[in-house]
C-alpha cells in the first residue's frame, strides 16, 4: 500500500519536480565553470566602453613639448609626437611632430632614431623651411658618434658626407656655417688617425709605410692642425732612409708656412744635424702640393 502511495505521489509531482531538478542541475554545473572560462565572456558584458577618443593634435603636441622641455623625458615626449602622427597623419601638426621627434631623439642620445625621423622628414617635406634643420640633425647625429682616432673612422666619413650635404643643399642657411666648422673637426680627426698610424709604422722602422700616411695628411688634410707635425715627420722619415733632398724640402716648406711652429724648430735642427740646410726642391711632390693649394 505504501508502495502504491509512493508511486502515485511521485507520478503526481514528477512533471514539476523534473523541471526544478533540471534547473537546479544546470545552475550547479554552471557555477564551477564560471571560474574556468565564462569569466571572460561575462567581462565583455560588464566591461566599460573603452572606445578610442581622438584628441586634438595641438593638445598632444604641447604635451610632448612639456615632457621634453620641462620633464626632460625624451622617450615619453617621443611617444606623444608619434601619437600626433598616428591620429592626425596629414596635419601640419604631424609635420611639426616628426621634426620634434627627431630633435627629442637627438637630445636623448638616440642617434639612430634621430637619423630615421629626420631622414623621413626631409623625404616627406623637402621644401619645408625646416628641412635644413632636419638635414643638420642627421649630420650632427653622425658627428656626435665620431670615435677615438685609434678606432675605425667609418662614422667620421659618414659625418663629413652628411655635413657636406647640409652645405650643398642649404648654403645660405644658418646651419651651413656650423656644418663647415664640424667638417673641419671631422677632417682633423681623420688626419689624426693617419698620423697615429704613421707614427706606429715609424716606431717599427717601416719608414715607407709611415711616409705614405704622412703624405696623406699633407695632400688631403692641409688645413688641419696635424699638417705641421706631418711635415716634420716627413723630414724625419726621409732623413732616416737617406733621401735628404725630400727631407730638406719638407723642412723648408714647414718653415715657409709655419715659421713659428715648434715642429719647424725640430725639423731645422734635424736637418742641421746631418750637415744640411732646409732647401726647397720645386720639383718635389711636397712643394707642388703646397703650391697647388696656394700655401707654398
Amino acid at each position: 500500500m505504501s508502495a502504491q502511495r509512493m508511486t502515485r505521489g511521485y507520478l503526481l509531482i514528477s512533471p514539476l519536480a523534473r523541471g526544478l531538478l533540471q534547473a537546479a542541475a544546470f545552475i550547479m554545473l554552471a557555477l564551477p565553470l564560471a571560474g574556468c572560462g565564462t569569466g571572460a565572456l561575462w567581462d565583455k558584458f560588464t566591461a566599460k566602453d573603452d572606445t578610442f577618443v581622438e584628441e586634438p593634435a595641438d593638445k598632444i603636441y604641447n604635451e610632448g613639448l612639456y615632457l621634453m622641455n620641462e620633464k626632460k623625458d625624451m622617450k615619453a615626449a617621443n611617444k606623444k609626437f608619434e601619437e600626433v602622427d598616428r591620429q592626425h597623419p596629414y596635419s601640419d601638426w604631424a609635420r611639426k611632430s616628426l621634426l620634434m621627434s627627431a630633435y627629442a631623439s637627438y637630445q636623448g642620445g638616440d642617434y639612430d632614431s634621430c637619423i630615421g625621423a629626420a631622414t623621413r622628414y626631409v623625404t616627406l617635406h623637402p621644401g619645408s623651411p625646416d628641412a635644413a634643420y632636419a638635414q643638420y640633425l642627421i649630420a650632427a647625429s653622425h658627428y656626435d658618434q665620431i670615435p677615438d682616432i685609434s678606432r675605425d673612422q667609418t662614422r667620421t666619413e659618414k659625418a663629413i658626407a652628411s655635413l657636406e650635404e647640409v652645405v650643398r643643399k642649404y648654403p645660405t642657411s644658418e646651419y651651413a656655417t656650423s656644418a663647415k666648422a664640424k667638417i673641419e673637426g671631422a677632417r682633423d680627426q681623420l688626419a689624426g688617425r693617419e698620423m697615429n698610424v704613421g707614427r706606429y709604422y715609424a716606431q717599427k722602422r717601416d719608414y715607407t709605410a709611415a711616409i705614405n700616411r704622412y703624405k696623406a695628411v699633407v695632400t688631403q688634410y692641409q688645413t688641419t692642425r696635424h699638417v705641421e707635425e706631418a711635415l716634420y715627420r716627413l723630414t724625419e722619415a726621409y732623413m732616416a732612409i737617406g733621401i735628404v733632398g725630400e727631407a730638406q724640402t719638407a723642412a723648408a716648406v714647414l718653415g715657409h708656412n709655419f715659421p713659428d711652429s715648434r715642429w719647424y724648430k725640430d725639423a731645422y735642427n734635424l736637418v742641421k744635424s746631418g750637415g744640411l740646410e732646409p732647401s726647397e726642391n720645386q720639383g718635389s711632390w711636397i712643394s707642388k702640393t703646397f703650391k697647388k693649394m696656394g700655401l707654398g
